[in-house]
């Protein structure tokens, strides 16, 4: 349950492709302490180790810049049929395996994956899906992986973090992506095995914030190697985890270019010590680490993509790791679409099955619209990721940010179809005869997903740095504060050259003409919404900079609303795509995307509306004076947390006295 780190939207902090500074990858040294490092300094690290060029072709970048590109999904993406066959298999014995040997219901009482479920795991070969047959995996695609994860989650929701926290941040990916041969050679087989590894970024004082990294990585005199020294939090699996993967500074110093860099550290290696296995609201199978590293020896061969190269690795990592997690929202979709459907139809009141009243009828409908809008922005990313020939950055992250605040709003709405027996447990709901139905649980386990791989927050502001950065890269000098007037002279020319070609772009397109899109039939009116209302969403964050310039980084309320609407017409072209291209073998997918997209077309309107009318200004007049404690009055009569206690704990160097609460797992027998 890492909280990993995203860089922030900056507005007019941000250097343009052109003025990155020469640390592009997040290396470089900072000024002072780790834990004292300016806004700007913290900014530019942030930005430095995002993905600048745009090499591949982005649905959503052209989408949010008021270009309906249909041709970049349409036809839907098909799998390989041979990758399929072999997925198939496995994933058949996955089922198999954990509708019979798995008991979720005693995972969640226990807050324990019992060793024999890791073992049954590792003969399937579900910790090797991610990994390729050459190195002893599966090399499941993406789809089928996130197939997989789905199918597990359904389970126990606790079990598909452990598989999705192993391969998707892991150590098997970013060796994937950035190793060497001989690092995938000696790791890889491990992990396919059944090794499980964990990822390890966030500590005690830094959540989103990387240049405030305070875990050191000091090289050794004989240049043999690195000596690890910090804490880090939240690390799933890392109770039991053999490898990991450590972000640490490396100082700048001798010529080195030293920064923040990415390791494999064995699990069992001396000075390391897991101090304590975190406890949450819900996952409770969940093995959750704190861990403590005093002069770890890291041998230099453990280095991933060289010194500096950490952030930008552990962002491009997700750019394809996100999509894990919105596999558990869909999973969580159906569960619950099944659990309304049943109980709707089976429940009476009033002389009617309690699915018939329209104020169930509409939550109802909610539910399987909202499962089947999630399930194919998430089909559609994983297809495109596996192409390999499309810039999934801006999908992927609108995915997340969609399906984990819309996966929330299905619980809420299942809890409430059920009443009373939607928040009662499932075993109270045993021991009186009737059916235990986890919905309580699912709600638990579902809140998380808000706030791990980039709380709804970050997720804002990392979407719409990207949605914008079309426009720093001309125009960044010109509301950069620091730029001299030579930067701002050139930075106007390219403006003036772009805005003349795109400007007069979103005055008119295709959805104003009736016959636009015809072939998409009776859905071709919602893609012409989703056409007028791209550009209507460009024009509208155009006008924001003009009117904010430098300040616009300030407004992440107005942000998060232009993410939010992109995310609903990504969602609204992607079901529209889907249900043609399954019209024969799907006819009621167009009921569902017509259901979906009439729905979704109430949700733009408003948040257009709320882009210019709320009370985002009084809201933070407000704040301030809440943190002066102006409104202190309100708190009173009521027992408060303890004051004696800080709300971070301060970690400091040095050997741990705690005990080592590590769960070993025994070789598979």
């Amino acid at each position: 349950m890492t909280q990993h780190t995203e860089p922030r939207f900056e507005g007019a902090a941000v250097t343009t492709t052109e003025h990155t500074p020469s640390t592009s990858d997040g290396a470089g040294p900072l000024p002072g302490e780790a834990g004292q490092v300016s806004e700007k300094e913290a900014r530019r690290v942030a930005e430095a180790a995002r993905e600048s060029a745009w090499d591949r072709p982005s649905f959503g970048r052209e989408l949010f810049l008021g270009r309906l590109r249909v041709d970049l999904i349409d036809p839907w993406p098909r799998p390989d049929p041979a990758d399929t066959a072999r997925a198939e298999d496995f994933l058949g014995r996955l089922r198999e395996f954990c509708a019979t040997e798995v008991d979720g219901a005693a995972i969640e009482r226990d807050a324990h994956i019992p060793d024999e479920v890791f073992h049954g795991l590792a003969r399937l070969g579900a910790f090797g899906m991610k990994i390729d047959r050459a190195h002893g995996g599966l090399g499941l695609s993406n789809l089928h992986y996130c197939r997989a994860l789905m199918l597990a989650g359904s389970v126990s929701p606790a079990l598909g973090a452990l598989l999705s926290a192993h391969q998707s941040i892991g150590v098997p990916q970013p060796l994937k992506m950035f190793g060497t041969p001989e690092q995938k050679d000696r790791f890889l087989p491990r992990l396919a095995a059944g090794e499980v590894s964990a990822f390890l970024l966030t500590e005690p004082d830094v959540g989103s914030d990387p240049a405030r990294l305070a875990t050191t990585a000091e090289p050794t005199p004989d240049g043999s190697g690195y000596r690890l020294n910090g804490v880090k939090l939240w690390a799933t699996n890392g109770t039991i985890a053999t490898l990991l993967v450590v972000m640490a500074r490396v100082p700048a110093a001798d010529g080195r270019r030293g920064g923040i860099t990415a390791f494999v550290v064995e699990g069992d290696a001396e000075g390391i010590t897991v101090e304590r296995r975190n406890a949450f609201l819900g996952l409770r199978g969940l093995e959750n680490s704190l861990t403590r590293f005093h002069d770890v020896f890291v041998p230099k061969e453990n280095v991933i993509g060289g010194e500096g190269k950490g952030l930008k690795i552990a962002l491009t990592t997700l750019n394809t790791g996100r999509l894990s997690l919105p596999a558990m929202c869909v999973g969580a979709g159906k569960w619950a679409l099944n659990v309304a459907r049943e109980w709707a139809a089976d429940r009476v009141q009033w002389g009617r099955p309690v699915g018939e009243h329209e104020a169930v009828a509409q939550k109802l409908s909610f539910i399987a619209a909202t499962t089947y809008g999630m399930e194919t922005m998430l089909d559609l990313c994983c297809l495109l990721a596996d192409d390999d020939r499309n810039d999934i950055r801006i999908e992927a992250a609108l995915v997340k940010l969609y399906a984990s605040e819309m996966a929330w709003r299905v619980a809420d709405e299942l809890v409430q179809i059920r009443g009373g027996r939607g928040y009662e447990t499932a075993d109270s709901l045993a021991a009186r005869g009737e059916r235990p139905a986890a919905v309580e649980q699912m709600l638990r386990d579902l809140r998380i997903n808000r706030i791990f791989e980039g709380s709804t927050e970050i997720m804002h502001l990392l979407i719409a740095r990207e949605a914008v950065d079309a426009h720093l890269s001309v125009a960044g000098d010109i509301i950069d504060p620091d730029a001299g007037l030579g930067r701002k002279a050139r930075a106007g020319a390219r403006a003036g050259a772009f805005y003349a070609r795109w400007l007069p772009t979103l005055a008119v397109g295709a959805g104003q003409r009736p016959t636009a899109y015809a072939e998409f039939g009776p859905l071709a009116g919602h893609l012409r919404h989703v056409e007028r209302a791209s550009r209507k969403l460009a024009r509208s964050t155009f006008y924001a900079m003009s009117r904010w310039q430098g300040k616009m980084e300030r407004r992440q309320a107005f942000l998060g609303r232009v993410v939010d609407i992109g995310a609903e017409l990504f969602a609204m072209s992607a079901v529209c795509v889907r249900a043609r291209a399954e019209r024969e073998t799907r006819p009621e997918g167009v009921e569902l995307a017509d259901l979906f997209c009439r729905q979704a077309r109430v949700r733009v309107a408003a948040l257009f509306t709320a882009l210019w009318e709320n009370t985002d200004s009084v809201d933070v007049v407000a704040a301030r004076r809440i943190l002066a404690g102006r409104y202190a009055s309100l708190e009173e009569d009521v027992i408060t947390p303890p004051a004696d206690l800080p709300w971070v704990a301060r970690w400091t160097p040095g050997e741990s006295t705690a005990r080592d609460v590590r769960r070993r797992i025994p070789p598979i027998p």
